[in-house]
């Protein structure tokens, strides 16, 4: 049996075929919880295949771990596919695109031989990926919050170095009641610092935690130990977002599933200006980028090449180039792994 799954909050459209009858079955299963899921698998798919084995294929959007995980659990064969490959798989739309469509879809390709998958992470991956990814969304409210401080000071024609908004004499000065402001601008920066507190105070205990991992953990270690400028954070983010890398067949596969690559669009003698396709998991490119702008050091070995293309363009050109030389090399450290310690736990 082969099928696919389309998967909502509301339910999961299912569209299955018996390949040696012929036979198509198709429904939903309303309100999808995992103890739904799991006893729509063992009630109705399990009699139905009746010990003969079952493919089941669902889209890697949000909600798509624990439908894998209950498949694989099942005794079934569980296949992630890719949003944006599957969809360019469906062609030019002819007519209208409904939750079934999607199911049948996905069902076809399957059977087919040509969907568009995904690599399934073991579950360890998947667990520090979720940390690597909620420190970043910290620190990124962080900074959302010092950017609303500096735009209530600019309002009342305070403005403040960027670099001297966390210092404790900063903040002194600001919360004072005796500074010229209004009650509410005042009471929006003490908000603005309560925030920033709260977010250090989850915050920092993590960043220690996943340094603290990627410096014992043996595949992250290799990437500290072998590329200037990742340290233990970077190494868990490029680690566990990057994935298996015997999947890809050749370095430059990286740069583009990182989404770090320069995208061409030229006809003739027209040719527009490249630019990143941004394609392939944000924290990637966050942790190489992070990771590539040490190059700025004298000390560092790609320093001469990032310094002439800084000269050429800018800063942040030239450590996004260094970024794809990173990509590559990371890909070959993580291929040179034993893959036995490559998702060892610590």
């Amino acid at each position: 049996m082969v099928g696919g799954l389309d998967l909502h909050r509301g339910q999961i459209t299912f569209d299955v075929v018996s390949t040696e009858t012929g036979e198509v079955w198709r429904g939903r299963v309303g309100q999808p919880t995992r103890a739904r899921f799991r006893h729509w698998l063992e009630s109705e798919v399990a009699p139905r295949a009746n010990g003969r084995s079952v493919a089941l294929a669902v889209e890697g959007c949000t909600g798509w771990r624990y439908v894998v995980e209950e498949i694989t659990a099942a005794g079934f064969e569980a296949h992630l596919a890719e949003p944006a490959d599957t969809q360019a798989a469906r062609g030019r739309k002819r007519r209208a695109k409904t939750d079934r469509s999607d199911a049948r879809l996905l069902r076809t390709l399957l059977a087919d031989g040509d969907l568009p998958e995904s690599w399934i992470p073991p579950e360890c991956v998947l667990e520090w990926r979720e940390r690597v990814r909620l420190y970043k969304s910290l620190v990124d409210q962080r900074t959302q919050w010092t950017q609303r401080i500096h735009a209530e000071l600019f309002q009342h024609g305070l403005p403040v170095p960027d670099g001297e908004i966390a210092t404790p004499a900063t903040r002194a000065r600001l919360c004072d009641p005796a500074l010229p402001m209004s009650d509410a601008a005042r009471q929006r920066i003490r908000t603005g610092y309560a925030m920033i507190d709260a977010t250090n105070a989850e915050a920092l205990p993590l960043r220690a935690e996943l340094a603290r991992f990627g410096t014992h953990q043996p595949a992250c270690r290799e990437l500290v130990r072998e590329h200037f400028g990742v340290g233990g954070l970077t190494a868990v983010a490029i680690w566990s977002e990057l994935g298996d890398c015997r999947r890809f067949s050749r370095s430059m596969q990286v740069v583009r599933h990182a989404g770090i690559d320069v995208t061409v669009d030229s006809s003739d003698a027209h040719r527009a200006s490249g630019y990143l396709s941004h394609q392939g998991p944000g924290i990637l490119r966050w942790a190489l980028y992070e990771a590539a702008k040490c190059s700025a050091r004298p000390a560092a070995p790609d320093y001469a090449y990032y310094r002439s293309v800084k000269q050429r363009h800018d800063g942040k050109l030239a450590a996004l180039a260094v970024a794809r030389k990173l990509a590559r090399r990371c890909y070959h450290t993580l291929r040179s792994v034993d893959p036995e310690e490559v998702y060892a736990t610590v």
